[in-house]
């Protein structure tokens, strides 16, 4: 009996225009075998940030013992989570923790936040939303596991001491960045984003995915 849930491809597609953080490697890709040069099928190397697109942090980004994306536990990135819309206050721009209410979070596990109504992957913007402080405080309290975002980072842009990271990380709450929300409604879904096991990574790329909750 075939699954008709339906699918919302969350991930942002990787290609040579898709935006790096500044100062990172971008996607790039070079082709060691083509079928159109007598070579009996294709095969490519690419080489990019592994921050690149939709990804996984793992603790090594931001603790020098931390676990690596290998040694990370994937039940965090599979599961029942909830898109929550929400717009950045201040400069730089967080999520206020005012916003998290009870209502907001009962009964979620994982939260996924839209802070914007388009996304575009091509383009980098330093004055993105990010979670904020006050806001991963809000998230460990309610016993949030994982916090995914729809920007590049959970902290800002200019921020070196990734307060955000550290405060959801102690919570130990899982995180995934540069998720593309825009064309999913509020809700509670089924996500399915599970990191490579890359030994020694400091992160992973995700094919994410949600998938409508079954009836």
């Amino acid at each position: 009996m075939s699954d008709a849930r339906r699918i919302w491809d969350i991930s942002e597609p990787i290609e040579a225009s898709t935006a790096a953080f500044p100062g990172d490697t971008p996607f790039s890709q070079e082709w060691v075998l083509r079928m159109d040069r007598g070579h009996s099928c294709n095969v490519s190397t690419i080489r990019m940030s592994v921050h690149v697109g939709s990804h996984a942090d793992s603790p090594l980004h931001y603790d020098e013992n931390g676990l690596d994306s290998a040694s990370s536990p994937l039940a965090p990135y599979l599961g029942r989570c909830r898109v929550v819309e929400v717009r950045g206050e201040g400069s730089p721009r967080v999520i206020p923790a005012a916003a998290l209410t009870p209502e907001v979070l009962s009964g979620a596990t994982r939260v996924l936040f839209r802070t914007a109504t388009g996304h575009d992957h091509r383009r980098f913007d330093d004055g993105f939303t990010a979670v904020g402080p006050d806001a991963a405080r809000a998230l460990v309290a309610a016993g949030v596991r994982l916090v995914g975002i729809d920007t590049p980072s959970v902290d800002h842009a200019a921020s070196k001491d990734l307060q955000s990271h550290h405060v959801l990380y102690a919570g130990g709450v899982s995180l995934l960045e540069n998720l593309d929300l825009s064309a999913v409604p509020e809700g509670d879904y089924e996500l399915i984003a599970l990191p490579l096991r890359i030994v020694g990574g400091d992160a992973s790329p995700v094919r994410a995915i949600l998938r409508e909750l079954p009836r």
